[in-house]
């Protein structure tokens, strides 16, 4: 299983900007679909995550200025991020459950994507 990332950038503060994510492989099934940041010199924290039903868990930092959804038929999860803030500047990671073949669930991530959002 693969996660291909893009849309990450530069931006200033106030912009918007969308972050996209692919899984592809031999994938049988999709559990939870998301996003977690790293800033630098700060651990990795949960940005937000979609479940396959459609339930979703937002970091609090984040709630009202992002949202995310996702595409089941093209397996992709979409973070929209709007009013964004210097504070958001970070490496942002896909993730993901999955239950392929042959290898039954597992959990993957992307190859990261910088977002740098200037004051």
């Amino acid at each position: 299983v693969q996660l291909q990332a893009s849309g990450g950038g530069l931006v200033q503060a106030g912009g918007s900007l969308r972050l996209s994510c692919a899984a592809s492989g031999s994938i049988l099934r999709i559990s939870d679909m998301g996003w977690y940041r790293q800033a630098p010199g700060k651990q990795r924290e949960l940005v937000a995550i979609i479940g396959s039903g459609g339930r979703i868990n937002l970091n609090e930092d984040v709630k009202g200025r992002f949202t995310i959804s996702r595409d089941n038929a093209k397996n992709t999860v979409i973070l929209q991020m709007n009013s964004l803030k210097p504070e958001d500047t970070a490496v942002y990671y896909c993730h993901t459950e999955v239950f392929g073949a042959p290898t039954g669930w597992g959990r993957y991530w992307g190859q990261g994507t910088l977002v740098t959002v200037s004051s």
